[in-house]
């Protein structure tokens, strides 16, 4: 299955900025998730899935109020039941934050569930993702 991306926008609203005036990192951390989340839906049914971990969430840059969020999202590994989605985040021509999310794939009583599902990276950018998330789900052992 090739790489596929997603892409979501957000206004960065008062309600989202902490007491530094900036975007609040709990607020980019549910944001990020749900990126990753609604590029894995693609490939299987969203009640099915669950999310397993954060792989280092880096912020690069603050985000002010009135700015636009982009947030791109694919999956770009899968191993026997999970699925890992590197997730980038910028605004205007500024990396954000980018890392990666593993989901896993389950049943109605929450075990793994295998899906089989292959990505098959085309692009040396998709290579090198798939690449560093292969490493993570060793690490993680998924």
């Amino acid at each position: 299955m090739q790489i596929k991306p997603i892409q979501i926008y957000h206004l960065v609203k008062s309600e989202d900025l902490n007491h530094h005036g900036t975007l609040y990192a709990g607020r980019t951390a549910e944001w990020f998730v749900e990126t990753g989340f609604v590029a894995a839906a693609q490939m299987v049914a969203p009640e099915h899935i669950v999310c397993l971990k954060i792989h280092g969430m880096e912020f690069l840059h603050p985000v002010r109020g009135g700015e636009i969020a982009f947030f791109e999202g694919k999956v770009v590994y899968t191993g026997r039941s999970s699925m890992i989605a590197f997730v980038s985040m910028c605004v205007q021509d500024r990396d954000i934050v980018s890392g990666y999310i593993t989901f896993i794939n389950v049943d109605q009583e929450g075990h793994p569930l295998p899906h089989s599902l292959v990505m098959e990276p085309v692009t040396d950018e998709d290579k090198a993702l798939y690449d560093k998330a292969k490493v993570l789900a060793h690490q993680s052992r998924v």
